[in-house]
């Protein structure tokens, strides 16, 4: 390594300083990777760097990993580091946290720059494999630090404080956009187990079960039909037994008898003849003069 961009009054950039502070310079890479080291910066830091990360990637690449393509997005605010097809953030490195950037004159395809970690505080090289492009991105990115450092100089240092706070809130939301997504599903799948739940399955018949007394007895009613009850295990209840029209008859197998509804041709033979003749003598001794017949053993009268 051998190229550490300086900032110069005389250097003649390749850029507009319009595309820079305005938008960004997209160039196309293939990342070997970051590791972290001891200092954050010099050209002996970031060669054990490159080498580390070559002889990591030599022995991927034995096993058939691909080195990764990767877009990167370089402005007056930093360096981000994109998937190419998704356009998904990979690393966001902030301009006023990079504080080494170099490329390789004995391999002209990799350049590199130490960036040092938000959360971390840990340095951090990232070294990158253009096969074209690596000495114009070292000096993209020198001249995005010359232009920040100018507008530095123009704000009083409040643009830098500035940034800072932008790329709090910036993570921050990001932060919060996780937890809404996290919770939105979280959400979904409670309702989609509530609906569930509420619809029965097809076929189904959901049976009420009905109320009952103080003593936990079904209430019955004799106006309403008696109608077979399900068993707890789910078997069929057996059918009620069938109603006989037969006569009841009592203990030694007699049918009942009934004073208020039987007639004459209920009884016997002899104890109809019997019956018939106490009827003619009471009624023959209703009929005697002067007599008075009474059923009652005392009365004087008889």
């Amino acid at each position: 390594m051998n190229r550490a961009f300086s900032r110069k009054k005389d250097k003649t950039w390749m850029h507009t300083p319009e595309a820079l502070a305005k938008h960004y310079i997209s160039y196309n890479a293939k990342f070997l990777g970051n590791t972290e080291v001891d200092q954050p910066k010099g050209t002996e830091v970031v060669r054990d760097a490159v080498r580390k990360l070559k002889f990591q990637r030599h022995i991927k690449k034995s096993e058939g990993q691909k080195t990764p393509k990767v877009e990167l997005q370089i402005s007056i605010y930093g360096v981000k580091i994109l998937e190419p097809k998704t356009k998904d953030v990979l690393h966001n490195c902030q301009l006023h946290r990079i504080s080494f950037c170099a490329d390789d004159k004995t391999d002209k395809r990799i350049f590199t720059f130490i960036c040092k970690d938000s959360e971390s505080n840990k340095h951090l090289c990232y070294v990158f494999d253009s096969e074209k492009c690596a000495e114009e991105i070292t000096l993209t990115i020198g001249q995005a630090f010359d232009l920040a450092y100018k507008k530095f100089l123009e704000s009083g240092g409040k643009d830098v404080e500035t940034r800072k706070q932008i790329g709090t809130l910036q993570k921050r939301i990001q932060e919060l956009e996780t937890e809404n997504t996290e919770l939105k599903k979280q959400v979904h799948d409670l309702e989609g187990q509530l609906m569930i739940t509420q619809v029965s399955p097809a076929g189904s018949i959901t049976m009420k079960s009905p109320s009952t007394d103080v003593f936990d007895m079904v209430p019955f009613s004799p106006a309403s039909p008696l109608s077979p009850v399900p068993a707890s295990n789910g078997a069929p209840a057996p059918p009620l037994p069938s109603r006989s029209t037969e006569p009841r008859k009592d203990l030694f197998g007699a049918e009942p008898f009934d004073p208020f509804i039987c007639g004459a041709a209920d009884f016997p033979p002899d104890i109809q003849s019997k019956l018939d003749e106490m009827q003619e003598g009471f009624k023959m001794g209703l009929t005697l003069e002067g007599t008075v017949f009474s059923l009652d053993p005392l009365d004087s009268r008889c």
